[in-house]
C-alpha cells in the first residue's frame, strides 16, 4: 500500500526464457566436451563446472513455477519449458516440483503440507555435528523421498510427460556420446544439491539461526548464479515478482527489509549449521494449519 510501484514489477521476464535456454545450450555443449576426458577429468569438471550449472538450472524451474517466463496467461508454456529446462539436470523433477513448492508459498511451515519441512527422523537422527554434515551431502535424496512420507500426491499427467521426455533423453544421450556426459549430468545435479557453496541456500532460507525469524534473505554474489533466489524474505512476499527485480523491491521499500537478520555468505552458513550444536534440522517453525486447505 505504501509503495504501489511494487505493482509494476510484477508479470513475466522477457530474459529469463533466453538466459535459459543459453544454459541449456552451455551444458549440451559439456556433454559433448566431457564424452572423450578421462574420468579424473569428468570428475573435476562435473563438481567444478556441471553442478553449479545444474544447481542454477534447478532454481530457473523455481523461477519458471511462479509464471515468470511467459505470464500467467500462457501457464502451460510455462510448465513445458521448465521441462526443457529439466534436461541437462537429467532427474525429471520440473512437474513435481511446481505442485509442491507452491504449496510451500501458500502454507508456509505447515504441518503435512509443506514438504521443506524435515521429517522427524530427520530432526531425531541429524543431530551431531558428523550427522549433520552427512545430511547436508544426502539433501537432494531427502528433498526427493521427503514428499512420499510428508504429503503424497496423486502422479499427474504432466508428471507422466515430465518423465517420459526425460527418460528418453537420458538414453538419447548415452547413446549418442556414452556414459561420461550421463554421469556428469547426473552426477552434477546431485553434488550441486548436496556439499556445494550454493546449497547454502537451502539452509539460509528458513532454518531459525535466531529465534522469531523464520525467513532470511543473502545479498552476496552467487545471487548472479541463482536467479536472485537470495532475495528471499522479498520472494515470499512478492512470489510473482522475477528474481531479477527482487533487488528493485529492497530498493523501494528498504525500511522493510534492511534491519531484517540476513547472509552475505551461504558457505558460512552451511558451516554455521554443522558446528552449532542448537541448530538442526529441526530448527523449522512447523504449524498446525486450521481450516480448509487448498493444494495444488
Amino acid at each position: 500500500a505504501k509503495y504501489p510501484e511494487i505493482k509494476s514489477l510484477m508479470g513475466p521476464d522477457p530474459r529469463l526464457k533466453w538466459v535459459v535456454c543459453m544454459m541449456v545450450v552451455i551444458q549440451f555443449i559439456a556433454f559433448y566436451l566431457v564424452k572423450d576426458l578421462d574420468w579424473k577429468w569428468v570428475l573435476f569438471w562435473t563438481y567444478a563446472f556441471g553442478s553449479c550449472i545444474n544447481h542454477s538450472m534447478t532454481l530457473a524451474i523455481h523461477e519458471v513455477s511462479h509464471n515468470t517466463a511467459f505470464g500467467n496467461n500462457r501457464a502451460m508454456w510455462n510448465r513445458y519449458f521448465a521441462m526443457f529446462a529439466n534436461l541437462p539436470i537429467g532427474l525429471p523433477y520440473s512437474a513435481s516440483f511446481k505442485r509442491y513448492h507452491l504449496d510451500h508459498h501458500r502454507y508456509l511451515g505447515g504441518d503435512g503440507i509443506d514438504v521443506d519441512i524435515p521429517t522427524d527422523f530427520e530432526g531425531w537422527f541429524f543431530c551431531t555435528r558428523f550427522r549433520k554434515f552427512m545430511w547436508i551431502i544426502l539433501q537432494p535424496l531427502f528433498y526427493a523421498f521427503r514428499p512420499l512420507c510428508i504429503n503424497p500426491k496423486p502422479v499427474s499427467q504432466l508428471e507422466v510427460v515430465n518423465i517420459s521426455i526425460q527418460l528418453t533423453f537420458n538414453v538419447l544421450l548415452y547413446w549418442l556420446w556414452g556414459a561420461k556426459p550421463v554421469f556428469y549430468m547426473m552426477a552434477g545435479s546431485l553434488l550441486g544439491m548436496g556439499l556445494h557453496p550454493i546449497s547454502g541456500h537451502f539452509i539460509a532460507e528458513h532454518y531459525m539461526f535466531l529465534k522469531g525469524h523464520e525467513t532470511y534473505s543473502y545479498y552476496g554474489s552467487l545471487n548472479l548464479l541463482t536467479f536472485n533466489v537470495g532475495y528471499h524474505n522479498e520472494h515470499h512476499d512478492f512470489p510473482s515478482i522475477p528474481g531479477r527485480r527482487l533487488p528493485m523491491v529492497k530498493k523501494i521499500a528498504a525500511e522493510y527489509y534492511d534491519e531484517l537478520p540476513q547472509y552475505t555468505s551461504w558457505l558460512r552458513v552451511l558451516y554455521d549449521f554443522i558446528m552449532d550444536d542448537t541448530l538442526s534440522p529441526y530448527s523449522r517453525v512447523k504449524r498446525r494449519l486450521k481450516g480448509d486447505i487448498k493444494q495444488e
